[in-house]
Parts: C-alpha cells; sequence; structure tokens
C-alpha cells in the first residue's frame, strides 16, 4: 500500500514537471491546487516556465517547499504582460482565493487615525481606529503608542470649540448642548458661529497635524491672555496646562532633524530582520514632519515555502499594506535591502496611486540613521515575543509535536454552543490563521430546538454535518467540551472519509482542597490521558484564547434571540396587537421596555409607529 501511494506521488511529480516545462517564458501567476480543486498557494514569477519547473526538481531539498508539493495535484497559470501586472494580479488572487500556503502577516495592534471630514458643512475632527476610504476626508495616522494622540484631540476639539456630535444629533438639534453652555462648542447646530469662522478654526486644528503647531500655540496664547485680563485665573491656568500638553506633543512627534527627514515630505523607511523561528518586518513613517513612530508585521519563517523568496514574498505584502493604506501615502519609500523587483514594486505602486508619483531607493546613505533604527526595532521586536507567553508560533509548533503532525498547523477552527434551558440554542465558529484570530472568518450558527432540551451531543452533530458542507477545512478542529464533544466531531469526519484532527478543552479543578483553581486540559482522541495546558503557556495562551473568543461570539447571537422571544412574548397579551404591529415595534424599539413608560401617547405612537390605542394599551400595562 506504502509503495502504491509513493509511487502515485512521484508519477504526479512527473507530469507536473513536464506541464511546467512547457509553460510560456513568460511573466505571470501560478496558481497550486489540492486534488478538490482547492488552491493553496499562488505566486507570481517573470518566467512561468523556470519557476514553476523548480518546484518539482529532484535538487530541491527545501522542507517547507516539500509540504507544499505533497498537496500540489494540479496547477494554473496566468499570463502578464509584465511583472507588474503580475505583482497586482497575485495580490488580488490571494484575497480572493486565500491560499493556506501563502503568507499573510498579521498586525495585531488597533492603531488610531485623526480624521478631518469636510464632505460636512461644518466639519468634525475625529479620532478613529478603524478608518474606511471616502472622499473629501483628510486622514492623519496611524499614530502609534506613546503620541498621547486621544488626549491631544480631545484638547484640540475644546480649546477650538469644535463640534463634537454625531451628524443625526447635529442635525436634529434645535437647541444647543450643554458642551455650548460650558463654552466648549461654538454652536454651529445652531447658527451661533459663521461658517467662515469655524473653518478658521479647523484649519488651526489642521496645522497641529501638518507638522507645524505655530496657529495654535498663538491662538492659545491669545485665550490665555484674555483670561488673564479678565481675572478668570483658573480657566487660564486650564489654557496654560493644554498649551504645555500640545508643546510636548509636537516636540515628540516632530521630527528634529529638518535636513534628514526633509520638511514637509512623507517618508517610509522600511526595514527587516530574519530571526531564527521568525522574520519581522517594520515601516518607520514620517508624515509632514510629523513623526507618527514604527508599525510591526511578522510571520513564522516554518511558514515560508521558499526561503530565497523572502524578499519578493515582502513586496507582496507592501504592495498589499499600501493598497489599503488609509492614512497619508509616503512620497518617499526607502528599502534597507537592494532587490531586483524595485523597480517593478514601485511601477505598481504609481500604477496605483495615479497622478501620484511615489519614489522607491534602497539604503540611500542619508537616511541609514533611520534604517538602523526601524532594523534595531525589528529585532527588539523579536525579544520582546520570545519573552511574550503569547507567542502565537511556539503554540502551534507544541500542538503539531504532541499531535505528532508532520507539519505546523496554520487555520484552526473553534466551535462553541450556547444554550439556555433548551431555547435559542445557537453555535460560534472562530478561525484563527497563523495563531491570530481572523475575524472576517467567523461564523455563526442558528441550531434547531430539540424537544428533550439541552443535547450537546447532537447540536455538536449537526454543527459540524453543517460545517462539512462548506468545505475548505481548517487543519485542526478545537471543540469547547470533553470526549463526547469530540467523539461528535471525528464520527462526521470519518463520514465524510476526512481525517482532520480534532482537540477539546476541559476544565478540571486543581487537586487542593477548597481550591477553586480551573485546570484546562486538552481532549487529544487516541490518549488515555488529558494534556494539562499548564505544561505549554504559549499553546494554553493560544487554545484559551481561541475557547473565550468561541464563547464570547456565540453568545452575541444567543442574547440577540432571547433578547427577541422575551420582547415578543412581552406584547403578545396587549390588545389591539397583531403580527404586522408586533412586527412593527420590534423594528423601531431601541431602548429598554421600562424607557416607554416616560413616553406620552403621542410619542408611542409616533416612536413605534403604531395606533394609539395600541399606545394607550402599552401603557396600561407600564403603568
Amino acid at each position: 500500500m506504502y509503495k502504491v501511494k509513493v509511487f502515485c506521488v512521484a508519477h504526479t511529480m512527473n507530469k507536473l514537471c513536464q506541464k511546467a516545462k512547457s509553460l510560456p517564458e513568460k511573466p505571470g501567476c501560478y496558481l497550486m491546487k489540492k486534488e478538490d480543486g482547492q488552491v493553496i498557494y499562488v505566486g507570481k514569477a517573470k518566467d512561468l516556465s523556470k519557476r514553476v519547473s523548480s518546484y518539482f526538481l529532484d535538487s530541491q531539498k527545501d522542507i517547507k517547499t516539500e509540504f507544499l508539493i505533497r498537496n500540489i495535484f494540479d496547477f494554473d497559470f496566468i499570463v502578464t504582460d509584465n511583472e507588474t501586472e503580475a505583482l497586482v494580479l497575485e495580490n488580488n488572487l490571494i484575497k480572493k482565493h486565500r491560499p493556506k500556503y501563502n503568507i499573510r502577516l498579521k498586525d495585531d495592534k488597533s492603531y488610531p487615525y485623526v480624521v478631518f471630514d469636510f464632505s460636512l458643512e461644518f466639519p468634525s475632527l475625529l479620532y478613529l481606529r478603524n478608518v474606511k476610504k471616502k472622499k473629501k476626508q483628510l486622514v492623519f495616522g496611524p499614530f502609534v503608542t506613546g503620541s498621547n494622540i486621544s488626549e491631544i484631540v480631545k484638547i484640540i476639539k475644546k480649546s477650538l470649540r469644535l463640534r463634537d456630535c454625531s451628524n443625526y444629533e447635529f442635525k436634529s438639534r434645535k437647541q444647543p448642548c450643554i458642551l455650548f453652555q460650558m463654552n466648549q462648542c461654538s454652536g454651529p447646530c445652531c447658527d451661533k458661529i459663521a461658517k467662515e469662522e469655524y473653518h478658521e478654526l479647523v484649519n488651526i486644528a489642521l496645522d497641529v497635524f501638518k507638522g507645524s503647531g505655530k496657529k495654535i500655540k498663538h491662538y492659545l496664547n491669545q485665550e490665555m491672555q484674555k483670561l488673564v485680563a479678565s481675572e478668570e485665573f483658573e480657566r487660564a491656568a486650564q489654557v496654560r496646562d493644554d498649551l504645555v500638553k500640545i508643546e510636548s506633543f509636537l516636540k515628540y512627534n516632530v521630527a528634529q532633524n529638518v535636513e534628514l527627514y526633509e520638511k514637509n515630505k512623507n517618508i517610509d523607511v522600511i526595514s527587516y530582520v530574519k530571526g531564527e523561528k521568525e522574520t519581522d518586518i517594520v515601516i518607520h513613517m514620517v508624515r509632514n514632519s510629523l513623526l507618527l513612530g514604527c508599525r510591526g508585521f511578522y510571520f513564522a519563517n516554518n511558514f515560508l515555502v521558499k526561503d530565497d523568496d523572502l524578499e519578493s514574498s515582502l513586496f507582496s505584502f507592501l504592495y498589499e499594506y499600501y493598497e489599503t493604506l488609509v492614512g497619508q501615502l509616503p512620497e518617499m519609500i526607502i528599502l534597507s535591502f537592494d532587490h531586483e523587483e524595485i523597480e517593478v514594486f514601485k511601477k505598481a505602486l504609481n500604477h496605483l496611486y495615479q497622478p501620484e508619483k511615489i519614489e522607491v531607493f534602497s539604503n540611500r546613505p542619508k537616511y541609514l540613521p533611520l534604517i538602523k533604527l526601524a532594523t534595531d526595532q525589528a529585532r527588539e521586536n523579536q525579544k520582546l515575543r520570545a519573552h511574550n507567553a503569547g507567542n502565537e508560533y511556539l503554540g502551534l509548533t507544541k500542538l503539531a509535536e504532541i499531535l505528532n503532525l508532520k507539519e505546523i498547523p496554520r487555520n484552526l477552527e473553534c466551535y462553541d454552543v450556547a444554550i439556555w434551558q433548551g431555547k435559542s440554542p445557537t453555535a460560534s465558529q472562530i478561525v484563527f490563521h497563523d495563531g491570530l484570530p481572523e475575524k472576517s472568518s467567523y461564523r455563526l450558527y442558528e441550531l434547531e430546538e430539540r424537544p428533550e432540551g439541552n443535547n450537546d451531543f447532537a447540536m455538536m452533530r449537526e454543527l459540524m454535518e453543517r460545517r462539512i458542507k462548506h468545505g475548505n477545512l481548517p487543519d485542526i478542529f478545537v471543540v469547547d467540551g470533553g470526549v463526547g464533544q469530540v467523539r461528535q466531531l471525528l464520527d462526521v469526519l470519518k463520514e465524510n472519509k476526512s481525517n482532520i484532527p480534532v482537540v477539546g478543552i476541559v476544565k478540571k479543578r486543581s487537586g487542593k482542597v477548597n481550591s477553586q483553581k480551573q485546570v484546562d486540559r486538552l481532549v487529544i482522541p487516541g490518549r488515555k490521558n488529558y494534556y494539562s495546558l499548564n505544561k505549554s503557556k504559549e499553546l494554553m495562551y493560544l487554545l484559551v484564547h481561541m475557547r473565550d473568543e468561541a464563547h464570547r461570539f456565540s453568545r452575541t447571537l444567543h442574547h440577540k434571540h432571547e433578547h427577541q422571544r422575551v420582547l415578543k412574548s412581552w406584547f403578545d397579551d396587549i390588545a389591539g396587537i397583531g403580527p404586522k404591529t408586533k412586527k412593527s415595534i420590534l423594528e423601531n424599539l431601541d431602548k429598554p421596555i421600562e424607557d416607554l413608560k416616560n413616553y406620552t401617547e403621542q410619542e408611542l405612537v409616533s416612536y413605534l409607529k403604531i395606533s394609539k390605542l395600541v399606545a394607550r394599551n402599552i401603557l396600561k400595562k407600564l403603568i
């Protein structure tokens, strides 16, 4: 049997090698596929024939590439006119197919941005962590830890009396809010300030984030003098303290060496460090002489398909990074390494951002201090993670070891069922890629209510039967539960001729008397004893994180269903409420039922879109 399998693999490799040699000697992209047609790797090449053939040559010794080619049943290719088009196409194909063996760098931090929305008649100054591209919007950032940007935004809005309300509140307000009365808003919602005057205040705020800050210093100094003259010393002291904080922010964040940073230029300096286990990338950002700091990304070397592809893979990542960048673009990108694809990368960026012109250079002597700073930062990031229990890749490596896997798992899915007294059963599917949450792949399932009430085993089986129909299965299934839940998953997988590993997470009280401490343990099929997660803090961090995410996510849908069920039953015995009226109420009700007793009959009619009779009956029940 083993000899037959080896013969089949060798025969397939020989067939693929012959196919690869027949490819055109032109630039393009190639898509490696499994037997079921799933794309598991996407790559680009300036010579398709030469590049794809290299995967199947006997001289290939790279163990990571061997893991890939063992799973290749066939491949497709797409020819492009040039290497620039191949880079762009590769990025689009990776987004579309999300291949298992492609590096997807993760940045597990959420950085804040400062946004000026000029699409509004009276622009607002916003502090946001999730920003979408939008016309007539100026975005500054991302700002990194230590910039104190949240407090600075509050000070600027309060000092310049800029609006701090949502667009809905702004449009519906008839009287100025309390901030106007406290002299912290100029009241544009009620025409308390002229449009031109308000825009002058916005420009003063804008000057801060363009790296100057002279306008706001002058403005605050004048305000302070006025307050002192009118003997409002407490308010004058507050303005003085705010001015000190803004000056400190500018001193910390504005580039000190004007010659080095080239004033009013946007520059990114990019470096990487390939360590023993991981590769770190650091992007050092300067915008309008404002030093925003640096962003770090990393991936495990175990997941690099071909070692000689490292810098080529970096260009793919950097193209995706700049394609999705929300803040200001750099005018100049300085790389710490030289590579033949630099011109290809430059052309791709400029094609993407026409008519913007972005220069790309490597190792410019003038920027060597910044390159060294970025390189040192990447090295320090690696050291920090080496001493951190949350190192995802060490956790994945340990999981591969205890399950006797031949390669490190990259895609993990965790499941949790939420149910209360047999009502509104739901389940969550949590996906982790390379040890980090992939929230775009999270799924919620509404499960069938059963006559017998709580039946975890039957519900877990239903969940897995529905999941397996969608294909594109993970490397490992993780379930919040013991032997019974694990067995249900294994049975469904066996029925579908799949041998994907399954593990369960259970808790057990420690053996000490009166101890409330819970010990997390791993249920591994085929092993009599549980594996205590205390033995590996990295693996415990990873799996407990997954389980907690599964708990949190499953309960969002469960609580929503319970809330709707309770609401529906509350209105059942009120005269005059039929199916259509109940639907209208539930669609419009966005606050606790108890709050309705503060409404008048006419206000309820308007709020819930119901008749006066129904409104009167609701108030009777509440009172």
